[in-house]
């Protein structure tokens, strides 16, 4: 197989797969020449795909694992969230670095747990391992990450979401939006997030953080006008369906310390210095 007639599912396959490797080493870094040969590829295009999707070159990403980046992040690149614009709902406003096209479900429509509503399914591959894609026909719902959780878990997950709604496979219908959710197409990726206001409040409040920057719950929950409910927030960027693109894992501990994240913590790593490395890049 050439470089030129790769498909895109295949490049996000040696990515995540690359990833993988790299994180396993535990902080130690892995040779070009052995990355290439786990692969089965060239060390000259691996280094090519690599860098095309991350950025930057394997040994440069593999130095934003070794260090302690989310410590580092907080100290040069914490985003404090203006309180103005995290409290209320922006409608279809163009947030996340003016990548997403963002629209709320209304709370009647949250309460009715899905019922009447048209959920399509389908697997993907994505730069951090097999992705689950929800979306109804107002964009995409769900997101969700296996590599960590394994693939009936994911789906069980997102499935228990909306109990009363009806699910349909169709890989085909979400291929454009996975597409565009990894960034190997140009257009915009709708997000249609269907949760409680509260919870809406705080996914919009993620949504205003910037690619390569972080912030914390206890800013997330100055944000959104409940100082003290940093609890309820941590809850809340928990339960966000839309993993990636409605960005959960910019959010941390005030002490530098990761926290938790919902599809696993080798995969909040993987992106947080993913968007590191493409930002310092750029």
């Amino acid at each position: 197989m050439t470089e030129m007639t790769e498909p895109e599912g295949y490049h996000y396959a040696v990515i995540a797969r690359a990833l993988r490797l790299i994180d396993a080493e535990g902080g130690t870094a892995m040779p070009l020449d052995d990355l290439a040969r786990a692969l089965n590829m060239s060390p000259a295009h691996f280094q090519r795909v690599f860098t095309r999707w991350v950025g930057v070159s394997p040994k440069r990403y593999q130095q934003y694992l070794t260090l302690d980046l989310a410590k580092r992040l907080l100290e040069e690149r914490h985003t404090v969230l203006d309180a103005a614009d995290g409290a209320g709902l922006s409608g279809g406003g163009r947030l996340h670095d003016l990548f997403i096209r963002w629209e709320a479900m209304s709370p009647g429509e949250f309460a009715r747990a899905g019922e009447g509503l048209r959920i399509h399914w389908g697997w993907s591959d994505s730069p951090f391992g097999p992705a689950l894609l929800m979306a109804t026909d107002r964009g995409i719902c769900g997101i969700g990450f296996a590599a960590e959780t394994g693939a009936e878990a994911t789906m069980a997950d997102l499935l228990g979401r909306w109990p009363k709604a009806d699910f349909v496979e169709d890989p085909m219908m979400l291929r454009p939006l996975a597409l565009s959710a990894f960034g190997a197409s140009a257009d915009p990726a709708p997000v249609f997030a269907i949760g409680a206001p509260f919870q809406i409040k705080v996914w919009e409040a993620l949504l205003a953080i910037p690619s390569g920057h972080v912030t914390t719950y206890t800013d997330l929950a100055t944000a959104i006008g409940n100082p003290r409910a940093v609890r309820a927030v941590g809850t809340a960027v928990g339960r966000n369906p839309v993993s990636w693109l409605i960005p959960c894992h910019r959010a941390l501990r005030k002490t530098g310390e990761l926290g938790g994240y919902h599809w696993g913590l080798p995969i909040k790593r993987a992106l947080l210095a993913w968007e590191a490395a493409r930002s310092d890049a750029g």
